[in-house]
């Protein structure tokens, strides 16, 4: 398969049509749709989960209902499947705690005519150290 080269708006739709729908309580669980029930990986802030139904598990788990989030930048490459590797800095804020910097990288693989998050990696950009 070919590099896609809408590659760049691919990202730019999935990034605002995966968070206008995480980002909505209502409708949050929703965003399970975008992964496989076998064949996606999500790693939350360090904890490894793979597949659908575990994916919504943690979405159900968390404890915010709010989510205020400012995209800072969104960089996509193509992968030589036909897929794209996205990548969201930006900043976020739920409920009434402080806004956090947040990366979050996506890896979309094409299924057919449309595509899946295969990979899927959230972390905080938090400096304790």
């Amino acid at each position: 398969m070919a590099l896609n080269p809408q590659y760049e708006d691919i990202g730019k739709g999935f990034v605002q049509q995966y968070y206008g729908i995480f980002d909505d309580p209502e409708n949050r669980a929703n965003v399970v749709n975008f992964y496989s029930a076998t064949e996606s990986f999500m790693t939350f802030e360090g904890h490894q989960i793979q597949g659908a139904p575990k994916i919504l598990e943690k979405v159900q788990s968390l404890s915010f209902q709010k989510i205020t989030r400012v995209i800072t930048t969104v960089d996509s490459q193509p992968t030589f499947d036909g897929g794209v590797l996205i990548n969201v800095l930006g900043r976020l804020q739920t409920d009434e705690d402080q806004p956090h910097a947040y990366i979050q990288t996506f890896v979309l693989k094409p299924v057919g005519i449309s595509f899946f998050v295969q990979h899927d990696i959230f972390r905080l950009a938090l400096h304790d150290v």
